[in-house]
């Protein structure tokens, strides 16, 4: 299989993301090294920090992964630990005294999250930290919203999808089919747990829900602090793992109010228009946030993490730390197809689905 270290992040890794974005990721269309290359070189400049007077706006776009790397390069996401190391630089900029987070993310790995989200909550505490949802914050990026001063949803926003999930996928059918047999030789009693060429056994499957539902506390415990509720308030009354719409989410207290990013910019300023900041460090050659013009979900449409030895569907499990909602796998097929297409880019199905 190519991109193996991509599958295997994809596979063992609990995300806290909308689940159509990672079937977008999981069931990507097939890319050659040249179209992966064609893909990069063709991708939209970074979005930086921008300020106008004491206001800087810092953007957070697209899945977000721990650090730069092909995924978040292709897709035009947010590397977590430069989005971190950017907010600690105006945090500690004098000429800066609020800072206003641009949020439109379907969410993405965990890793680093609970960090970012004390950060940002911590952060609050010196300098007013303003979090608009335009359009979305979801999952990941609903985490880091919630930590900060003031949540604000533009009026076509939503907030939320609080939950955290892994999917397992069995290849073992397939590989027999086709004549393959892959024998795994290791040392460690746990070292191939939840391999893909085996079913999921059962100790295996309570293994990936402990550290699911572990992540899952972590994420309803920073949400209740950020918004100064208690966790079974966010479990039991934040959406449940739904995403919910600006007014709404305002009603049950996951947001503070409905406004546009331009109106809080010009009711902090009395302008719209915002200065490019300039950069405190040179850029690292992958890093940062990209500009999308589309739904945040789009902004994987670019990945291909499957191969030819994953183009039959194979046998999938999905873990989740939220009751699941009523979403088919043609129905959430047919939304990553829809926002491909909006995107521009072709999205091929898998043979086998």
């Amino acid at each position: 299989m190519r991109y193996q270290h991509v599958l295997r992040a994809v596979r063992d890794t609990p995300w806290a993301i909308r689940p159509e974005a990672l079937l977008v990721i999981q069931d990507g269309e097939q890319l050659t090294d040249e179209q992966i290359h064609a893909r990069i070189q063709a991708a939209r400049p970074l979005t930086p920090a921008a300020q106008l007077g004491d206001v800087a706006v810092l953007p957070l776009f697209g899945v977000l992964m721990p650090r730069a790397s092909l995924m978040s390069q292709m897709s035009g996401g947010t590397s977590v630990e430069q989005f971190t190391r950017d907010l600690g630089d105006l945090v500690a900029d004098d000429t800066v005294e609020t800072i206003v987070l641009n949020v439109d993310s379907p969410g993405g790995m965990t890793d680093l999250i609970p960090e970012a989200a004390q950060q940002i909550r911590e952060a609050r505490n010196q300098k007013r930290i303003i979090a608009v949802a335009n359009t979305d914050a979801a999952s990941a990026a609903y985490w880091l919203a919630a930590q900060a001063t003031e949540l604000i949803v533009t009026p076509s926003g939503s907030v939320g999808s609080v939950g955290v999930y892994a999917a397992h996928q069995d290849f073992s059918e397939k590989l027999q089919r086709e004549g393959v047999a892959t024998t795994l030789i290791s040392a460690g009693r746990f070292k191939t747990e939840g391999n893909p060429f085996e079913p999921l056994n059962e100790e295996a499957l309570a293994a990936v829900q402990a550290r699911v539902d572990e992540f899952y506390a972590m994420f309803t415990t920073d949400v209740a602090a950020g918004r100064r509720v208690t966790p079974d308030d966010v479990r039991g009354g934040f959406g449940e793992g739904r995403m919910v719409t600006a007014t709404n989410a305002v009603a049950i207290g996951m947001a503070d109010r409905v406004d546009t990013l331009d109106g809080v910019v010009a009711r902090l300023t009395g302008r719209t228009t915002l200065g490019r900041r300039r950069p405190s460090r040179a850029p690292a050659a992958i890093s940062g946030p990209q500009q999308h013009d589309d739904l945040p979900e789009a902004a994987t449409s670019g990945l291909s993490l499957a191969d030819g030895a994953a183009s039959a569907a194979p046998t999938q499990v999905v873990l989740e730390a939220t009751p699941p909602t009523d979403r088919s796998p043609d129905v959430l097929r047919e939304r990553a197809r829809f926002e491909l297409g909006r995107a521009g880019l072709r999205h091929q199905e898998h043979t086998g689905a």
